[in-house]
């Protein structure tokens, strides 16, 4: 299968965004909605207690695998949102740099938020996704 997911760069809007201000998928694509990658590991438990950094790597495992089971690749994602159970800007930005750096090149279109409470005890980091593939 082949990406064909376009980033859009907006040269009148802040180079500052480590991401993409958009991106499309062609008119043939499959989009793959992901459920949010929590920081689980096979039998439920959590990883990385305490860790934002920790649990952000947790959660791209997560992703890539449920991009994998989908037929897909982290180079076919389209858009991410990066949920973070803190107030604190840092900790906000220890999740973000661990998947911006795991998307590379492929800087997709990205939100970042912190919220108040996440689904599972002592999780603080959820990656919510979509992807698009050409079959």
């Amino acid at each position: 299968m082949a990406s064909r997911v376009q980033l859009i760069r907006a040269s009148n809007l802040s180079d500052v965004a480590e991401y993409a201000y958009a991106a499309t998928a062609p008119r043939d694509a499959r989009l793959i909605f992901l459920a949010g990658s929590c920081p689980l590991d096979e039998d439920g438990t959590t990883l990385a207690v305490g860790d934002y950094a920790g649990q952000a790597a947790a959660c791209v495992e997560t992703l890539t695998r449920a991009l994998a089971a989908a037929g897909a690749t982290i180079d076919d994602v389209i858009s991410t949102r990066v949920l973070v159970a803190s107030s604190r800007r840092a900790d906000l930005v220890a999740a973000w740099e661990v998947v911006r750096d795991a998307f590379g090149d492929h800087d997709v279109p990205s939100t970042l938020m912190g919220v108040t409470v996440l689904g599972y005890d002592d999780q603080l980091v959820e990656l919510e996704a979509v992807a698009a593939v050409v079959d």
